[in-house]
């Protein structure tokens, strides 16, 4: 199976990537990771992490969907401060690929957007020492905001999501929201409210079946898809701390009853009938032409369906996304709360020869400015906080904006799927089977569990907690 975006933006926030160094052949850093140590100048107000003026920077972009427009803007506004810098600027497919030789030999570029299917393992570069401390970076005044550390400016997680053992080493630029979609126009036309409790979806379903429309379909090649909602709901249910210990592989993590309620939800659904006949056997692109068709009125997506469905939705159509419904009355979480994520990851290598430059440009790409620019061209959210305001905004994209400051402090992510590939499929594989109706909420449970336990236990298998 080829992988979806999806898959690429979950895989690319930790562990994982396509492109391994050989550990053997990377000599260590120096435990020492301070920008100081390579190319640098005075420190000042105006030059907190004391950029040489005149040094050369080389920038390495993934261009992929976004292309590379973006980051050659924050180029522009780099050189208007350090007027004698030349930046050498190489955008690349497979960055992996180009870099891995560079980062064996110790010479890589200055600051690298570690991102494609072809990426370098950064958990591989983090143990060799090859990539700076950013907390430097994080401390330093927002470029265009300095009563603000750059931390300060950045949405929720984005910090912990590129942070190993404690110590930040990526900054991920772009911010991916789960939730579920439908046509604003479909359901003013009809009438329709959005449902805030699974009570109130389960009464929208039946009322929307009555109407001829499936309620529900799903990207079924990809059961992950339908996970989403499903670990969605549980987490609102139990809370941080039961995503946490599912995370952290803690005995009978999976029979918590947040997780096992929210299997019982999507049981529910197939068991009535909710879910389009035939939705197992289609693609992520099938699905998701079928629903702008009007043969379903949910699909669960993360927040990029949008620009990927550019090609195929209607005029008109008006697609938003909307937080899950709560489970209970009782959850830990509020309804409003979403499962966030960054990625576009971008790191500073430690043997750069200008890593006070590069961890400049990033101070500079993580500006409200550049953000603004980047949210304008390519029509996703930044990691910045508040990069959209003043913006005329699609629908989608509107809806997911509204969706992240609705939800505030309470956005999460689970971390096992990139932690741990196997039980990534024993979960895809359970739910695939729990809403075809072919296993039970306990069931499903039970089948989760013994892959983590079998995990757990595992001592070959490198362990993670958070």
């Amino acid at each position: 199976m080829s992988p979806t975006r999806r898959t690429l933006i979950r895989t690319a926030l930790t562990a994982g990537a396509a492109i391994p160094l050989l550990s053997a052949c990377v000599t260590g850093g120096s435990d020492d990771d301070d920008p100081a140590a390579g190319n640098t100048g005075a420190k000042s107000a105006d030059n907190p992490l004391g950029v040489k003026a005149d040094a050369p920077l080389e920038v390495v972009i993934f261009k992929g969907g976004y292309g590379d427009e973006y980051a050659k803007h924050a180029e522009t506004l780099y050189t208007q401060r350090y007027a004698g810098a030349k930046i050498d600027h190489k955008g690349l497919q497979k960055v992996g690929v180009a870099l891995q030789p560079r980062f064996v030999a110790n010479t890589p570029p200055d600051v690298v957007d570690n991102t494609g299917a072809d990426r370098l393992d950064i958990a591989v570069l983090v143990g060799a020492k090859q990539v700076s401390d950013l907390t430097t970076l994080l401390d330093a005044p927002a470029f265009d905001d300095p009563s603000k550390k750059l931390r300060d400016t950045l949405l929720p997680g984005v910090v912990d999501d590129g942070t190993f053992d404690k110590v930040p080493r990526t900054l991920n630029f772009t911010y991916t929201v789960w939730g579920l979609w439908y046509s604003k126009k479909l359901f003013a036309a009809k009438g329709w409210a959005y449902p805030k409790t699974w009570d109130d979806m389960l009464a929208l379903c039946a009322t929307i079946k009555a109407a001829g429309i499936a309620p529900w379909t799903y990207q079924g090649k990809y059961p992950e898809y339908i996970n989403d909602p499903l670990l969605s709901m549980a987490a609102k249910t139990g809370g941080l701390e039961q995503v946490k210990a599912v995370d952290n592989l803690e005995p009978n993590a999976w029979k918590a009853p947040g997780l096992v309620s929210a299997a019982e939800a999507f049981a529910e659904l197939a068991a009535k009938g909710y879910i389009m006949g035939g939705s197992e056997a289609l693609s992520h692109t099938e699905a998701q032409a079928a629903w702008c068709q009007g043969k379903a009125a949910f699909i669960p997506c993360g927040s990029w369906l949008e620009s990927e469905q550019k090609g195929v939705t209607p005029d008109g159509f008006d697609m938003v996304m909307g937080p899950v419904p709560s489970r209970t009355a009782s959850d830990r979480l509020k309804q409003t709360a979403v499962q966030a994520a960054s990625s576009e990851s971008f790191l500073v290598p430690a043997k750069a020869k200008n890593p006070a430059g590069g961890m400049e440009y990033l101070r500079i790409l993580f500006s409200k400015q550049s953000a603004k620019a980047f949210a304008e061209s390519a029509g996703t959210l930044p990691a910045v906080a508040g990069a959209t305001d003043g913006l005329t905004l699609s629908s989608g994209l509107s809806s997911v904006r509204d969706a992240v400051q609705a939800a505030g402090p309470e956005t999460f992510t689970y971390r096992f799927r990139t932690w741990y590939a196997p039980l990534a499929k024993a979960v895809d594989d359970a739910t695939g089977e729990l809403v075809n109706k072919r296993i039970t909420a306990a069931q499903w449970s039970e089948r989760i569990q013994k892959a983590a336990d079998g995990i757990a236990k595992d001592s070959s298998v490198q362990k993670y907690t958070r």
